[in-house]
């Protein structure tokens, strides 16, 4: 009795299973969900263009940069090029990987060429400013980081606290480049610079100026994802221990020193003798 009950459990297991390959089958050959095609049955193919190698953000696009590689013709990315030819001459605003489609959307405009001016937007600036390797995270602000701009001012330099302050001036901030240069000190020594270029408005690069020129700079390196502002009101020396700021207290004026008595001499007939009078008019 047992012996035909699991001969059919056996035979619906088989279909099962055959049923589950056909499908994974299925998917393999068509995951878009177009018209399957048999085994041996031919594929339409067009050349697409692509990376022959890594390219970094600014690139200008020459004829080894590139390689035309079959590609199945109805799964073709949006906005590829199938001519090398229309490619080349053109900058790069954003950093290719080997064999990756080299799309219209990854390359700036033609005529424009190539270099840091190809990735900024309209209404934009780009503005570069010195930091050293701590100000510049220790080398983990790399192009396409986002940041904050902290500065630091001490007293004077139109601080109107009369205190050390630190305050964001500058939240979100994309970074276009980072390198060093080298300058030359105040004896004549080079010493390497970290030098950092910043995505910034107008507005934005003239209070990045003053702050540069008054204060010193600090780049708080900040998660991509995180689009938040917060709103700071500054950090000075009172908020680091929790007591109050110091009064700074003047010299008091002194107050006014009354006249001194005023010494008379007196004649009464043929007697003469002395008086005082007092500052409120009485007499001693």
């Amino acid at each position: 009795m047992m012996r035909p009950r699991a001969s059919v459990l056996f035979a619906l297991a088989f279909v099962a299973g055959g049923g589950a390959a056909y499908l994974t089958y299925h998917l393999i050959q068509n995951p878009t969900g177009g018209t399957v095609r048999a085994p041996g049955e031919s594929v339409d193919l067009v050349h697409v263009a692509v990376a022959a190698r890594d390219l970094p953000v600014g690139h200008l696009l020459a004829t080894e940069d590139l390689e035309m590689v079959p590609w199945p013709a109805h799964w073709v990315p949006t906005g590829s090029v199938q001519t090398a030819d229309a490619l080349v001459g053109r900058g790069l605003i954003t950093p290719v990987s080997r064999h990756e489609p080299m799309l219209h959307g990854k390359m700036a405009p033609e005529g424009l060429g190539a270099g840091l001016a190809t990735l900024i937007p309209e209404g934009m600036r780009a503005m570069a400013v010195r930091v050293d390797d701590v100000v510049g995270v220790a080398g983990f602000v790399v192009p396409g980081t986002r940041v904050d701009v902290l500065v630091t001012l001490q007293e004077g330099s139109g601080n109107p606290t009369n205190q050390p302050l630190a305050q964001v001036i500058l939240q979100n901030v994309e970074v276009l480049a980072s390198g060093q240069s080298i300058e030359r000190d105040l004896r004549n020594e080079p010493h390497a610079t970290t030098v950092v270029t910043l995505l910034v408005s107008p507005h934005d690069g003239e209070r990045l100026g003053l702050a540069a020129t008054h204060g010193r700079i600090l780049l708080i390196l900040r998660n991509a994802l995180d689009q938040d502002t917060v709103e700071t009101s500054g950090a000075r020396i009172a908020s680091l221990t929790g007591t109050p700021a110091p009064t700074r207290v003047g010299v008091a004026p002194r107050a006014p020193q009354p006249p001194p008595p005023l010494q008379v001499e007196v004649y009464r007939g043929f007697e003469r003798s002395q008086a005082t009078l007092l500052p409120g008019g009485g007499e001693s």
